[in-house]
């Protein structure tokens, strides 16, 4: 995980809501285990914040989701200090989405939860525990406090 040239890794993270008002996360395997996650990943060179959004989920989940909307985002600095991995995480949240959910990479997730946001299931992985906290609180961004 990470790159060797210096720079951060940009990725984008999907908060996906239900009507219920709970949200999508998943169990992860390998990476970053044992944490859970809202669903998402690296953008690829080209992509922009909807179409890394939609293909990640797809990727994922098998899930077709419809309007992402770009809400927050945050500099991973927490990670970075402890496993020398440094993200930007760009949040979409998406309330309209299609298909049926499935496991699409059974070596990197090993279920999908429906909860709610505001009882996140732990150990949570740091930028999902954010993004998910800027999410509620209708925060774009936030400075890190060092």
């Amino acid at each position: 995980m990470g790159n060797n040239n210096g720079t951060p890794d940009v990725g984008t993270a999907v908060i996906i809501e239900r009507n219920d008002g709970k949200i999508l996360v998943g169990k992860r395997i390998g990476s970053f285990a044992p944490y859970y996650s809202i669903p998402g990943g690296k953008m690829e060179i080209g992509e922009t914040f909807e179409q890394s959004a939609i293909r990640e989920i797809k990727e994922e989940t098998d899930l077709d989701i419809h309007h992402p909307k770009v809400i927050s985002l945050t500099n991973n600095l927490e990670t970075y200090r402890s496993e020398g991995i440094h993200h930007v995480s760009i949040y979409l949240l998406v309330k309209d989405f299609s298909g049926r959910l499935k496991i699409m990479e059974p070596e990197k997730c090993a279920e999908w939860l429906w909860v709610d946001p505001r009882k996140l299931p732990d150990p949570h992985f740091e930028a999902s525990r954010i993004g998910v906290a800027h999410y509620l609180c209708n925060v774009f961004y936030q400075p890190n406090n060092d």
